[in-house]
Formats: C-alpha cells, sequence, structure tokens
C-alpha cells in the first residue's frame, strides 16, 4: 500500500512536470546548456556583422562527430560551469534526438523533468530515513510533487534538478551520521565513502553546492558544541545530548577533509573560467534603501512558491488580484499550522535531533545567502533557482508539520489568528475574533488536503506559463515585430557577453517556431555589435560605429529594431525613428526602438 501511495505521488509529478514542457520560450541559461551540452560553441556566431537566422542558429545544430571531450572543453573555456550535468545532457540529447537538425527544446528539458520526478521517491527516502515515518515520507513526496518551485525547476534545461538530488543525498548521510553519534555508533566506513562522493558529484553539478555543505558544517559544529561537556557546563539547555567521545566523529573527519580536497580542486578550474562580468547581474554595488530591503522580499518570494503559487504573473488584473488575495489568506491560515507542528516535533524526544538537524540546516543556509548579499555584496535572492540548495529539506519539515496536524481529528479554528504566534497569553488577543467569513474550520486531515490541492493547482499555475514566467518574452516580441515591420528586418543589439547572444537566440527561436511568420520569407537578420562596458563613452561607442558600418552595407527599404542596444545611436542616413506609442517598447527582458531605412533614392 505504501509503495502504491509513492507510485501514484510519481504519476502526478510526472503528468505536472512534463506537461506543455516547450511551453515557454527558452531564454539565455538554457541556450548556453543546450549549445555545451551538444559539445558546440558559440564562437561560430560571427560579431560586428550582420547575420542571418540560419548562421544564428547554428550553435543549436546537433553534430554526431563530437563527444564528451569536446563539452567539456568549451564549456571550461567559455562558461562559468563544472561539466557533470552537460556531459549526462550531452549523452541524454545523443540518446533521444534525431541526428540531423536542430536541438529539441523537448528533450532538453525532459532530463531535468525527468531528475525532477526522481526527487519524489529521494525525498520520500530522506523522510523515511531521518524519522522512520511513513507518514512523513509521504506527506514529503505528495508536496515535492505538486511544488511549484519543484516543477519550475524541473521545467528548466538546466542542472537544478540534479543538484536538488545530490542536497537530499547529502543531507541524507548528514541525518544518519549524527544518529550515529547521539547513539555512540561509529559510522560505517561506506557511508562516509558514499558522502565524500556524493558531496564531490555535487560540486562537479553547480559550485553553489558548497553552501549546502557550509551549511552542514553549521549543523555538524552546533551538534559538535551541544555535546561538549565545556558547552554544556557554560550553556545549559534542557534535553542536551550526551557528550559524544572524540573517536566516534573520526569518521566525520575524513568526510570533512576528503570533501574540502575534491572541492579544492576546482578552485583553479572555476578562477580560469570566472567571468565578473557573467555574475553583474546579481552584484550590489550601489548601497541604497531599495538593496538593503529588496533581498528580504526577493527570499519571501522564492519561500512562498515551495508550497503555493496562484497565477499572480497573469496579464489580467481580474486574475492577479483575487489570486494575490486567496495566497495571501492561505498563508496567514497555513503558517500557525506549519509552525504548531514543527514545535510539536521538537518537543517529541523521537523527532526532536532529526527537526534541529533539518531546521539548522536551512537556517543556516538562508544566513550565508543574506551574508553573502549583505556583507559580500552578490545578491544571490535575485536567483530564486538558487534555492534548490536547500528546497528539499524545507520540504521535508513542512511534511513533518502536516504529519502533526494529520492525527489531529478535533477542528483546526485559524480564523485568521496569524498574530497568536507572538501574541502575549495574558493579552486580549487571545479572546480576538474575527468575521466568520475569514473563519476556516478544519480537521487534520482537511487542513493538509487543502494545502496539498493548493499546491497541486500551483503547479498546474507554472506549467501554464501563469507563474514562473521566463525573465525573456520574445514571443511577446517577435509577433509585435511582425505586425509591425512589412519590409526586412534586421534586429541590432550591443554585445558582451554570451548572455546577449542568448537573448538574440530567444528572437531567432521563436522566428524558426513561428511557422506562420511573414518575416520568414523576408530573412530577418541579426547584429551583434561587441563593446565592453568600459569602452563605450559618451559620445565614441564600438557599437554606434559597427551599427553604422553595417546599415550603410545593407539594401533599403529596412526596419531596424534596436534590441536592449546599450550605446548611443546617431540617426543613420536615411533612417528615421518611429514613435509606437501604439505598440510596447518594452517586453519582458527586452527594450527596443524601431528605425525605418528608407531606399537610397527617396
Amino acid at each position: 500500500m505504501n509503495y502504491l501511495l509513492l507510485f501514484i505521488w510519481i504519476a502526478i509529478g510526472i503528468g505536472l512536470r512534463f506537461t506543455q514542457l516547450t511551453l515557454k520560450s527558452p531564454w539565455t541559461d538554457e541556450f548556453a546548456t543546450m549549445i555545451f551540452s551538444l559539445g558546440n560553441t558559440y564562437q561560430t556566431v560571427p560579431l560586428d556583422q550582420a547575420i542571418s537566422l540560419e548562421t544564428l542558429l547554428q550553435p543549436l545544430k546537433l553534430n554526431s562527430s563530437v563527444g564528451v571531450s569536446a563539452v567539456i572543453h568549451h564549456l571550461l573555456t567559455e562558461d562559468h560551469h563544472p561539466p557533470l550535468y552537460f556531459v549526462f545532457a550531452h549523452w541524454w540529447i545523443q540518446l533521444f534526438s534525431i541526428p540531423e537538425g536542430y536541438v529539441s527544446l523537448w528533450v532538453a528539458r525532459s532530463l531535468p523533468a525527468f531528475l525532477g520526478v526522481l526527487s519524489i521517491p529521494a525525498v520520500y527516502g530522506l523522510g523515511w530515513l531521518a524519522f522512520r515515518s511513513q507518514l512523513i515520507a509521504q506527506l514529503a513526496a505528495a508536496m515535492m510533487a505538486v511544488s511549484p518551485y519543484g516543477i519550475y525547476l524541473a521545467q528548466e534545461a538546466r542542472h537544478y534538478t540534479l543538484g536538488i538530488l545530490w542536497v537530499i543525498a547529502s543531507l541524507s548521510c548528514l541525518v544518519v551520521a549524527l544518529q550515529h553519534l547521539q547513539h555512540r555508533i561509529l559510522l560505517p566506513i561506506w557511508i562516509a565513502l558514499c558522502w565524500i562522493i556524493i558531496n564531490s558529484l555535487g560540486i562537479a553539478t553547480h559550485y553553489f553546492f558548497s553552501l549546502t555543505l557550509c551549511a552542514e558544517a553549521i549543523v555538524l559544529i552546533g551538534f559538535w558544541l551541544s555535546t561538549n561537556p565545556l558547552f554544556q557546563k557554560i550553556f545549559p539547555t534542557p534535553h542536551s545530548p550526551l557528550p559524544t567521545p572524540p573517536s566516534y566523529w573520526s569518521r566525520i573527519y575524513i568526510v570533512i577533509v576528503a570533501t574540502c580536497v575534491a572541492g579544492l580542486l576546482w578552485l583553479p578550474v572555476w578562477q580560469n573560467n570566472h567571468d565578473p562580468q557573467m555574475m553583474q547581474w546579481i552584484q550590489t554595488s550601489d548601497r541604497t534603501f531599495i538593496t538593503w530591503i529588496a533581498p528580504i522580499f526577493q527570499a519571501l518570494a522564492a519561500w512562498i512558491t515551495m508550497i503555493s503559487l496562484l497565477p499572480v504573473e497573469a496579464s489580467s488584473l481580474l486574475i492577479v488580484i483575487p489570486s494575490g488575495i486567496i495566497m495571501i489568506g492561505f498563508f496567514v491560515w497555513a503558517i500557525p499550522i506549519f509552525y504548531s507542528g514543527i514545535k510539536a516535533q521538537l518537543k517529541n524526544p523521537k523527532t526532536r535531533l532529526q527537526i534541529k538537524v533539518l531546521g539548522g540546516f536551512v537556517l543556516g543556509a538562508i544566513a550565508l545567502f543574506f551574508g553573502i548579499t549583505y556583507i559580500i555584496g552578490t545578491d544571490l535572492t535575485r536567483g530564486a533557482r538558487y534555492n534548490f540548495l536547500y528546497f528539499p529539506a524545507v520540504i521535508v519539515l513542512v511534511a513533518t508539520a502536516l504529519a502533526v496536524i494529520w492525527n489531529n481529528d478535533k477542528n483546526i479554528d485559524s480564523e485568521l489568528q496569524f498574530f497568536l504566534l507572538i501574541k502575549n497569553p495574558k493579552s486580549q488577543i487571545s479572546n480576538l475574533k474575527f468575521p466568520n467569513i475569514l473563519s476556516l474550520k478544519t480537521n487534520g486531515k482537511q487542513a493538509v488536503a487543502i494545502i496539498w490541492v493548493m499546491g497541486f493547482v500551483s503547479g498546474i499555475t507554472v506549467v501554464s506559463n501563469l507563474g514562473y514566467q521566463k525573465y525573456y518574452r520574445p514571443d511577446f516580441l517577435v509577433p509585435m515585430i511582425q505586425n509591425v515591420s512589412s519590409v526586412p528586418v534586421l534586429m541590432a543589439t550591443t554585445h558582451n557577453t554570451l548572455v546577449q547572444t542568448g537573448e538574440m537566440m530567444g528572437l531567432g527561436w521563436e522566428f524558426k517556431r513561428s511557422a506562420k511568420s511573414k518575416l520568414s520569407q523576408k530573412n530577418p537578420q541579426f547584429l551583434l555589435a561587441h563593446q565592453d562596458e568600459e569602452e563605450c563613452e559618451k559620445i565614441d561607442c564600438p557599437a554606434s560605429k559597427i551599427l553604422q558600418q553595417t546599415l550603410s552595407q545593407l539594401p533599403r527599404p529596412l526596419d531596424v529594431w534596436l534590441v536592449n542596444f546599450k550605446a548611443p545611436v546617431v540617426d543613420p542616413l536615411n533612417c528615421f525613428a518611429e514613435d509606437i506609442s501604439e505598440y510596447p517598447t518594452s517586453v519582458d527582458g527586452y527594450h527596443t526602438k524601431l528605425y525605418h531605412c528608407l531606399e537610397d533614392d527617396t
């Protein structure tokens, strides 16, 4: 029966992760994944000259003659990520793709979707290992299956779902290790070796996995202090664990040293490939009020979507406003439930250690995120995807809280009494009553069902492109170009890194995908005018000169769409800017300006 129920969660997870897998347009990071996984290079895309759609998308063509060595070479010379996932993706694409033509977006996204499905039984295993409870394990699998955040990562052609699997595996080793220490049992050598291998593979998947290891180190340090007799004497606490003799820590120390060595092996590679310009989007050099408070709200938004996300990104306010109100009401109702469940588990001697381990891990990871953001000036909260580093632990903690509520047959009267979390029992707040319209009386099983259904609906929101929409929306811009321009088109942008190439590839991909495109017969052209940011002065910018030279060589009439063009433009000969006020000049991720270039004899 338990395995049948787990199969149901897996089936639901498959349906949500593979539904409309290609609905959203690929964006810059996904293009990088596909290109490097193919063993191709961005170097085949010429800069500083007008190129055709075919030339722009050339790196996305399959090449059966290249192997894993090409994948690793191009990745380590042009990008800044470790190669493990890209090698797996190379094999996956070669296995499921047609030998000729462009790479399939469905195939590229199906690998992370498949890995995302594997995270469901994996988190079930973590819940079982930690608590030896089928209820907690099943609830963890159920919540992972419908988590909108998990579905969002699973539908990205990126390496985050593989990273999630390594996080789950490493956390499982951490939990088992601390259980052995608690019972004064030497950690088996095979578990120590598995832990080292898992940590090494995690670093080889994403350098940020090192933050997961740092959060685990915080938990280990906390446990070591709590079992230290001197510390217990200075800071006595109830339920302090028995002191652990140093000999039982020996294999833990081996794991720590071996993991550090495995990480340091990547340091020279990272230093050689590190391009500061690729990380500019999360750098916060200006210390303004907004930069101080923005990380808090960005982090909250990511945490919320691990459980619930209604269509707050829909185009109609008639959908956005009610969705926002429902989400706020849901969390005001649900947070006291989560809080009381975790509090009850902390009082239970059978689950206290596990809650402290997972809770300390999550809090440690969050502290690292904010420390890096506010001290170093690198705002990790801007990328919701980076929260994969502790996401599985959050899901298991939610499951432990729901397990307490599940067994509560009494009505849970949560009349928006969020304030009860911090109330003074002697105050009049304890007698505060809200209107019945805001009241939701349920028993434990009904409350858990409501929370799960909210997650399921949220998952549908993500796969319907009403939540976690891509930052770049070429699917909006290309139809606008098609409607406005009736002559051949040149799309020009300033090129600084691979990001700008990906932005233009997004447009090219949409032109290729649009079978009824009016411009498909007019051969749209693209210009990537390269310039480093420090090269551009107020008057003299290389990209401005390249644009002028290119236009002088192209036939007229011509429509020139400047897309994210970060250089001043002097109106070219026989070209004039058009006021297209009836159309948006900015589409998600793209800022545009249109010039009409007339024939030379007009």
